[in-house]
């Protein structure tokens, strides 16, 4: 044991040690990519399954349609009357219908604004309550007046409607059901749940007038469309990538295409999906991106932080089922809730899908994003080490911290000013401000690197100030991914991968200026105002238009996620990734002391 204590000593003061960490943290980062892309095999992945017994569903027999029919088509026909009135009329007639059929009538008005628009309307909503509860436990039914698509949601109202008329018919409940008709899918669904946890801003959004108990679930319903419909998707994604409790995404899928037979229920718009590698992995990258974007993607989008399980469901395509099938999935979903004596907490709430019935749980796809995190930390490490000068007569290691610790913090502050002004400003000067945002921030690290030596230090910069410079971003940058990750595995994952070559980011010497430029020009590629407005410039005609609507669409939803549902990822661009990019720049740039010198003396 001496023996190896000495050796281990001994390699500790080795300069060769130094060489390692590099090939290590490149090696993480390797390791991290391909362990990802191993996901969708057999081995990795496995089949979803029910955790929780009691909710036992598609085990009752559902009983809506017949005359349903008769009475949703009837109610269609009411709602085909209130199509072209305003919001307050609609509401008008919604109500009248919910208090004919027995239930108790809330209404609620809102305003939200959010880059120069305004988001205002007024939600109605009815209460059932459960003949044998006590109203300490709600599920919830959303039929929003307008999906997600800002399309008619004519069919879902009325089904939601008739519905209602026959839930009150039966005395089975246990837990009340509200069924809440929004204008819109995501701004009047904000306020609502908000407002029913009495988290919101009295001066935007108004209280509810009528509440029941805790929230245990609940179901959206997304069906514009008239004709009878082939195939059902189940959208789950929530704000800032949260997700439902996989029983309750799983109970949908098992009524849907057991109960039901809707045997091609799918998910991430997959709707042809072999269940191969490929399919597999093209769905989780789906996935991924959606949860990695943190946007609402349906009215159950809000409900999920609030850690109130939902998915909406939307059928696709034309085939031959019809509104009663629909019907009898949230019928024979509700049942199954009806059962649950405490919210769903046994199975998982961190996942990722593969296929409806195949998933991989986070014990197995988190060492992916936390060996690219692990990355910068090791670096950070190396960095730090490598700055001790130890002196000769003291014996101590002497590391000059106030200018990095200065830099680094002006970097981090200077995240809040894109932030802010994206937040702020309105609709119309989006783009334009952010395009030259674009050109100003390929000129910033230049800028900034002659402020750091001539305002800043006030002296030419030490080969180790810019490695502690480099040391504290990236030892921030390690510290925030690896927490990101376990709430946000796929934005962490992203982000790693395009912060990666700030990792290995070094001063040059005047001897290799091309190397300089070259990694430069990699730097400012992977830039995030330029990440950011190459994939909207895509984004844009997949929608049917030019690069610049992609770009506008792209930034006017961050603007609203942040304003309005609390998403997070306009945080993490600016004051995560974008400050830890200028000091990847900063040191890039930079020329130190003492390589200046040696270049003088060759």
């Amino acid at each position: 044991m001496p023996r190896l204590l000495s050796a281990l000593l001994h390699m500790r003061r080795d300069p060769r040690m130094l060489k390692v960490p590099p090939y290590l943290s490149a090696l993480c980062v390797i390791v991290g990519v391909v362990w990802l892309f191993l996901l969708p095999l057999d081995d990795y992945s496995r089949r979803t399954y029910i955790s929780e017994n009691a909710i036992l569903p598609g085990q009752v027999h559902t009983y809506f349609g017949g005359s349903d029919q008769n009475v949703f088509r009837a109610f269609r026909y009411e709602i085909d009357e209130l199509k072209d009135k305003t919001n307050i009329e609609i509401n008008d007639g919604i109500e009248k219908i919910y208090k004919g059929i027995g239930l108790k009538v809330g209404r609620q008005n809102y305003t939200f604004m959010s880059a120069g628009k305004d988001y205002s309307g007024e939600n109605v909503y009815a209460i059932l309550q459960a003949p044998r509860g006590d109203a300490t436990e709600a599920i919830v039914l959303v039929t929003a007046w307008k999906n997600i698509k800002n399309e008619w949601n004519r069919s879902a109202v009325a089904l939601g409607l008739t519905l209602a008329r026959y839930f009150k018919r039966w005395s089975l409940w246990s837990k009340d059901i509200i069924i809440v008709t929004p204008p819109d899918s995501r701004a009047g669904m904000q306020a609502w749940v908000d407002a029913y946890h009495d988290a919101h801003d009295t001066s935007k959004v108004a209280s509810l007038p009528i509440k029941s108990g805790a929230l245990q679930g609940a179901l959206a319903l997304d069906f514009p469309q008239e004709e009878r419909y082939e195939s059902l998707q189940v959208i789950y994604d929530g704000v800032n990538g949260q997700q439902p409790n996989l029983d309750l995404f799983n109970s949908v899928i098992l009524i849907a295409a057991g109960q039901m037979g809707m045997g091609q229920t799918f998910i991430h718009d997959m709707k042809q999906h072999s269940d191969q590698y490929d399919a597999r992995l093209k769905t989780m990258l789906r996935g991924m991106l959606n949860q990695g974007l943190g946007q609402s993607t349906g009215p159950h989008s809000s409900f999920i932080p609030y850690h109130v399980d939902a998915v909406t469901v939307q059928p696709v395509g034309q085939g031959w089922h019809d509104e009663m099938g629909l019907g009898r999935i949230v019928e024979g979903t509700f049942r199954s809730l009806n059962n649950l004596l405490e919210k769903l907490h046994q199975s998982f709430f961190f996942y990722i899908l593969m296929n409806r019935d195949r998933f991989v749980s986070i014990g197995t796809y988190l060492p992916s994003a936390m060996l690219i995190a692990a990355n910068f930390t090791i670096m950070a490490i190396n960095l730090w080490i490598k700055s001790g000068k130890e002196d000769k007569k003291t014996g101590t290691t002497d590391r000059e911290l106030l200018l990095p610790l200065i830099t680094v913090a002006i970097c981090q502050f200077l995240g809040g000013v894109p932030l802010a002004v994206f937040s702020h400003i309105s609709s119309n000067l989006l783009v334009p401000v952010f395009l030259g945002f674009v050109a100003c921030n390929a000129a910033f690290p230049f800028v900034m690197s002659s402020l750091v030596q001539s305002v800043i230090a006030r002296s030419p910069v030490s080969l180790q100030q810019y490695q502690l410079i480099k040391c504290f971003s990236l030892l921030l940058l390690g510290m925030f991914l690896s927490a990101l990750a376990t709430l946000n595995f796929s934005l962490a994952l992203i982000i790693g991968l395009l912060a990666t070559p700030i990792s290995f980011a070094r001063s040059w010497p005047d001897s290799l200026v091309a190397a300089r430029v070259l990694y430069m020009a990699l730097l400012q590629i992977i830039s995030p105002p330029v990440v950011l407005l190459v994939a909207s410039a895509m984004l844009g005609p997949q929608l049917g238009g030019s690069a610049l609507d992609g770009l506008h669409l792209v930034l006017e939803e961050a603007v609203f996620g942040w304003n309005v549902l609390g998403m997070y990822t306009p945080l993490v661009l600016w004051a995560v990734w974008w400050p830890a990019w200028i000091v990847g720049c900063l040191v890039t740039l930079g020329r130190p002391i003492e390589e200046t010198e040696k270049t003088k003396q060759a």
